[in-house]
């Protein structure tokens, strides 16, 4: 188990250059763009315009703050994301336009080399406790709006932004809510052919 801190994010720029990407993990650590795994990042966007392309990467998006966005992704209908929407899945390596609803927002984007990788992504609500008992390969757990402590030995508390990563062999464990949000279960499987 490690806890990742909001205050030790990378920030870099995008790869088209039209922002910056707050980086929360990659996989091998310290993977540039062309190279990782799997990547965990957060970006502010403030313009409509083209998504970067990353071939062979499967993405999902999640708005983590704002009105929301619509996505133009090339052969499927619009889709429309708020902080209320559940996780969006889409090929990163087929062209895709963006619009903001109504100004900028933050969202949470998750992407894993295909083939090499896959994941899932899920939000829940930060309300009461909660139990989690790992079975991906890593999981990545990030509180939204509020903050979580942990039951265990030595009680850590996790604020807004924190990630807690765990892997397959951790124990269950009891994460009680500090304040009101939302919860972000990602989920990391390295595929059988590349254990």
């Amino acid at each position: 188990m490690r806890i990742l801190r909001a205050a030790g994010y990378r920030v870099m720029p995008w790869k088209n250059g039209g922002g910056t990407t707050t980086e929360i993990a990659v996989s091998p650590d310290g993977a540039g763009l062309d190279h990782f795994d799997w990547r965990v990042s957060m970006a502010r966007v403030e313009t409509s315009g083209p998504f970067s392309s990353f071939a062979g990467i499967d993405r999902t998006l999640s708005v983590l703050e704002g009105e929301g966005i619509t996505l133009d992704i090339a052969g499927q209908p619009p889709a429309r994301l708020t902080t209320a929407s559940v996780p969006l899945a889409f090929p990163g390596d087929v062209p895709t336009g963006a619009a903001l609803i109504g100004g900028p927002i933050a969202d949470l984007n998750v992407m894993t080399r295909r083939g090499r990788m896959a994941h899932k992504v899920e939000c829940r609500p930060l309300a009461s406790e909660i139990r989690f008992a790992p079975c991906a390969d890593t999981t990545l757990i990030l509180a939204v709006g509020g903050g979580f402590m942990l039951f265990t030995d030595d009680a850590p508390s996790l604020g807004p932004l924190d990630t807690l990563i765990l892997d397959r062999d951790s124990p269950e464990l009891r994460l009680q809510p500090n304040g009101q949000g939302r919860l972000f279960v990602i989920e990391l499987h390295r595929l059988a052919a590349n254990r």
